[in-house]
């Protein structure tokens, strides 16, 4: 069970990591940069632990679209970004996409 705690930690590492590219202006400012950088590795690292008792389309599946979720409630929040009704849609297709992944996949 603590594998998911891993693919939690990489979730987080992403949007973490996504987030310090984002200010990081192209890599033009070196501290979001080198803390973007250093993000990711923890995120691919804790993602390779989840993958090593969760089934590869049920990590990355939730990795991704949970990751690409929280991104999206971030960029809002922080950034201001607008998000129209296609968004909304399609955001809900990759959340359903992921839960009938997990429910429904054979472990």
């Amino acid at each position: 069970m603590y594998y998911y705690v891993f693919l939690l930690l990489a979730i987080l590492g992403e949007l973490v990591g996504t987030n310090l590219l984002k200010i990081s202006m192209g890599f033009s400012k070196l501290l979001p940069t080198i803390g973007s950088l250093l993000s990711f590795a923890v995120c691919f690292y804790c993602l390779s632990i989840a993958m090593i008792k969760v089934p590869l389309n049920i990590a990355y599946a939730t990795w991704s679209g949970i990751g690409l979720l929280l991104s999206t409630v971030v960029a809002v929040i922080l950034y201001k970004e607008a998000i129209n009704i296609s968004t909304i849609i399609g955001l809900t297709l990759i959340i359903v996409g992921v839960v009938i992944l997990n429910l429904y996949s054979t472990k």
